[in-house]
């Protein structure tokens, strides 16, 4: 046998789906006397081959005996690919167990992770977040490096020692200078948006976000350059209901893994707004060893698309599957990886190539032909998924110059808020997540709206989907008035929502 360490990989709880990997096991036949080699099997990305020479030096450095044998460490299972430099820890402290100079017993109980640097010190991780939450769940104490303690030690009851070098480690393994435990991370202050109350103006589409925030729907809204489009999309986050704890601990994990998670963005919904020019890969993820694309970083936040024409067609497309279903499942020859994406999507456009199409003061310089070609570069089936259609026109001189006077995002987000609430009471999810037997129980409207909705069918040419959507549209608006049904006043105006889709 020549066996030296073996690192058990562990799958991320469900609703991070992020690899973790982490711990160490030896037996007493692991290393063998003969020609000394060293080399690290399991599919090993180069950082993790590199993983030899840092180890090695830290051994010693550490005046630890480096076993003049053969060593072989067997990452598994085989046929994942790792990376990164996490393993560093767990390979030496496997070597040191099996050459008997750390006891080998306390090891079972802890799970490692940590970066070594030449000196022996211990550097931070990425995706220490979503380590944390596997090693909790399973109930394993965590040993990781100091810095890397505070993000991990956002996980409630998690048993976390944060450790700044090697040598404390193993005086801990030992017994000889038990680790600090670290103490549960604080909650974090209120998050700060920008406000509603800046925007002048534009009332028909806050009415229109404030429906889109109540119900979790997604929005398009087209105007001229200039009326305040990107405005409103940035302080859409802002009127937002607050973030529960496991909504929290599932967005920051995901932005753990690529190290884009900071501590005062903990409960702060995240705000991705990707340029026009981003690949398929960058949106949705993807990669020989498959990383979080920009929607799984929104996962419980905001997706802002402006100048959605502007996107290439095959990386919208792409949008279709998670708008519906919430995740994104990317596939690769080795391997496939399963990400959440419970996103909202807030677009932007211009009605025309050169976006003055319509404008009371600005004349429109483009053919019918241009106009169409711009408009038909966002395709019907992924207009047919987006929620609200809704206009931002140009300001008139009067309320340009007029003193701000809207109401505040605080305003807006207690209605909000109420209404979010009367939704989870009522079937336990927003409701732009209800399904075709649910929009049946909970959204079927009285007797004046079925028959208004009849019409706009046959007048709008109206899709089975879009028709299911106006209907959760209209859920949200009842729940904003606090009405127990459906009537024909909130199908009326969840159908003007709907009029510029074709």
């Amino acid at each position: 046998m020549s066996l030296a360490y073996q690192a058990r990989n562990h799958r991320a709880p469900k609703h991070s789906h992020a690899a973790v990997v982490f711990g160490a096991r030896t037996t007493d036949d692991d290393l063998r006397k003969t020609i000394p080699t060293f080399q690290i099997v399991g599919l090993p990305e180069a950082e993790v081959k590199e993983s030899k020479d840092r180890v090695r030096a830290a051994l010693q450095t550490a005046r630890f005996e480096f076993p003049a044998r053969r060593i072989t460490v067997n990452l598994a299972p085989a046929d994942l690919p790792k990376e990164s430099g996490r393993f560093d820890l767990p390979i030496a402290l496997g070597i040191l167990a099996a050459s008997g100079q750390i006891p080998q017993d306390r090891l079972a109980a802890h799970e490692f992770a940590g970066e070594l640097a030449l000196t022996g010190e211990l550097r931070p991780v990425r995706g220490a977040l979503a380590m944390t939450l596997k090693a909790s769940r399973d109930g394993r104490a965590f040993i990781l490096p100091h810095s890397s303690a505070l993000e991990a030690a956002l996980v409630q009851d998690a048993e976390i020692y944060p450790a700044k070098s090697l040598l404390e480690v193993c005086a801990h393994l030992a017994g000889q200078a038990p680790l600090a435990r670290q103490s549960s991370q604080p909650q974090a202050a209120t998050a700060f948006y920008p406000d509603f109350a800046e925007v002048k103006g534009q009332l028909l589409p806050k009415r229109a976000l404030e429906i889109a925030a109540a119900g979790d729907h997604s929005v398009l809204m087209a105007g001229p350059p200039g009326t305040g489009k990107s405005m409103l999309a940035a302080r859409f986050p802002g009127i937002l209901p607050e973030m529960t704890e496991e909504e929290a601990l599932e967005s920051a994990a995901i932005q753990s893994l690529n190290g884009g998670f900071k501590l005062e963005q903990w409960k702060r919904r995240s705000f991705r707004s990707p340029h026009h020019t981003a690949s398929g890969v960058a949106l949705v993820g993807g990669g020989g060893n498959p990383r979080p694309g920009e929607i799984s970083l929104a996962h419980h936040g905001v997706l802002f698309l402006d100048e959605l024409p502007e996107f290439s067609r095959s990386v919208l497309e792409v949008l279709r599957e998670p708008l519906e279903s919430g995740r994104i499942t990317i596939s690769r020859a080795a391997r496939q990886a399963d990400f959440p994406a419970r996103f909202q999507l807030i677009a932007a456009m211009n009605p025309c190539p050169c976006g003055y199409l319509g404008h009371p003061n600005n004349q429109c310089r483009c053919t019918p032909d241009q106009v169409l070609r711009y408009r038909t570069r966002i395709s019907g089936p992924l207009l047919d998924r987006i929620d609200l259609h809704i206009e931002v026109p140009a300001l008139r001189e009067d309320e340009l110059t007029s003193a701000v006077s809207g109401e505040t995002s605080a305003t807006i987000r207690e209605r909000v808020q109420a209404a979010r609430l009367r939704q989870h009471r009522r079937q336990g999810k927003a409701n732009a997540q209800l399904g075709t037997q649910e929009i049946e129980a909970h959204c079927t409207p009285d007797e004046a709206g079925t028959a208004l909705l009849k019409q706009a069918i046959n007048r709008l040419n109206l899709s089975a989907r879009a028709y299911h959507r106006i209907l959760k549209v209209a859920r949200t608006i009842s729940d904003l008035a606090g009405n127990d049904g459906v009537h024909s006043q909130h199908i009326a105006e969840a159908i003007q929502y709907r009029r510029n889709d074709r």
